[in-house]
């Protein structure tokens, strides 16, 4: 399991690295997209990803520098700073989803499809068990 896992994170290292972004903007881009709103206030970011509210601010303006996040204000409470994903914020996110997907692809065609739907069954099976004892 160990060694698939290697494999995995390098795929996804190489995917980050073909459309030229860091695993950390990539976190934190995905957390945003999951969203309906495509917005989170710095602190529920920082809880999310387990980071200090000082390694959340030095995220924030390293991708606001390069025009994926851009901080506004909330319109219900107006002391209060929401970051928000930006198009290009989107469309970069995307296309490391994208080039992700291909590379996970290929890792699974030494399997048949009803295989794949087995394995996935018994993935989910596991990650279901194990995240109830959390």
């Amino acid at each position: 399991m160990q060694l698939l896992v290697k494999h995995v994170r390098q795929a996804k290292e190489a995917a980050l690295a073909a459309v030229g972004i860091q695993d950390f903007e990539f976190e934190t881009l995905h957390r945003l997209v999951s969203r309906s709103s495509r917005q989170a206030t710095p602190s529920e970011l920082a809880g999310e990803l387990m980071l200090s509210p000082a390694g959340m601010t030095g995220r924030i303006d390293t991708l606001e520098k390069a025009g994926l996040v851009r901080r506004v204000r909330s319109e219900e409470d107006r002391r209060r700073v929401d970051v928000e994903l930006t198009d290009k914020g989107h469309e970069l996110w995307a296309a490391a989803m994208a080039v992700r997907a291909t590379a996970e692809a290929e890792m699974l065609t030494v399997l048949a499809p009803e295989e794949r739907e087995t394995l996935d069954e018994l993935l989910k099976r596991m990650l279901i068990s194990v995240e109830a004892r959390t």
